[in-house]
């Protein structure tokens, strides 16, 4: 811990000392592209609400969301300021890089925090608040600061933060918490465990030399892959559930088992690969070559599978295009 505490301190002292941070450093703390992904997903439980809530109130909580995500994607960045400078992959995130002094991510975490929160009980109600505020805490304490550096099983528990923005928006319509938003909370919980464990496949070397202990490394690649299976097996038909519910139409139907029927085919690609068994690219998170391919096509298909299932359920609600199925459960 000494060792990791001094260079840390020195961290801080090149962010404070370079003064080259921009807005963009910044941005970057905030995990843009995990907070594109919460939006989506936000809109999506929104939309899907049976209650409309008003254009610029809609407005102000997916900002509260986004901005609750941002926060906490900025305190983890400052807790992981050391696991960032050890690996290819996160090497030149602000905070190792010298740009931005960890106390000033976590300062910018604490600050967002509440004001998101504040912001949403002001728009969405005491239910949606207390949400987004469990959310932020677990993903910045339970995640973070404990599961991620000491259990191989930090994504499948960690996934729940992820997984909460739909239920939070449909929360702060006022809408009765039915079954409908936990389903798509439950989707995307369940989608995280084999879309990362196939960035780790071919990115192992990475969390290895950083002492993050993933299921490739702790419990091996062919491990890795058997979990990735029978994750995605539940997942596939969890992802057709709403068009059952009647919260997705046809369209919704028509791409969950389109995209659904993909998904499974490259994961069994996966399965039956060498994926992982000799870890191989450069540290971009998209380059892998030789075995690893599969792993790699699984992970970037992965995020094309979510965005259009919840796609699907934007385009229904928003543009009135929702035609429900003849029969639901």
């Amino acid at each position: 811990m000494a060792v990791i505490e001094t260079t840390l301190r020195d961290e801080d002292a090149r962010g404070a000392g370079i003064g080259t941070s921009g807005w963009r450093d910044y941005l970057d703390l905030m995990k843009p592209r995990v907070m594109s992904l919460v939006v989506f997903t936000g809109v999506a439980g929104l939309v899907a609400s049976p209650v409309e809530l008003h254009p610029l109130l809609a407005a102000i909580v997916i900002l509260a969301i986004a901005a609750g995500a941002g926060a906490a994607g900025a305190l983890n960045m400052w807790f992981d300021a050391d696991i960032d400078a050890g690996m290819r992959r996160t090497r030149t995130r602000p905070i190792p890089a010298g740009r931005v002094a960890r106390s000033e991510a976590l300062s910018l975490g604490l600050i967002v925090s509440a004001l998101s929160v504040i912001l949403l009980l002001l728009a969405g109600g005491i239910l949606a608040a207390v949400l987004l505020a469990f959310t932020i805490v677990f993903y910045a304490l339970i995640y973070t600061m404990w599961l991620k550096r000491s259990n191989d099983q930090n994504i499948v528990i960690g996934g729940l933060a992820g997984a909460l923005p739909p239920a939070i928006a449909w929360a702060a319509t006022g809408a009765p918490m039915t079954l409908e938003p936990w389903v798509l909370v439950a989707i995307i919980f369940v989608w995280t465990p084999p879309h990362f464990w196939a960035l780790c496949l071919y990115q192992a070397t990475d969390y290895a030399r950083v002492g993050v202990p993933m299921l490739p490394n702790t419990a091996g690649p062919g491990a890795a892959r058997q979990q990735i299976l029978l994750y995605s097996l539940a997942l596939v038909p969890l992802g057709v559930t709403p068009a059952l519910l009647g919260t997705g139409g046809v369209a919704y139907a028509a791409v969950s088992v389109l995209g659904g029927a993909l998904f499974l085919l490259l994961v069994v690609r996966v399965w039956r690969s060498r994926a992982g068994d000799v870890p191989d690219g450069d540290g971009s998170i998209y380059d892998a070559a030789g075995a690893a391919r599969p792993a790699r096509d699984l992970f970037a298909y992965s995020i094309l599978y979510l965005a259009l299932l919840f796609a699907a359920l934007i385009a229904e609600h928003a543009f009135g295009l929702h035609v429900p199925l003849g029969w639901s459960v």
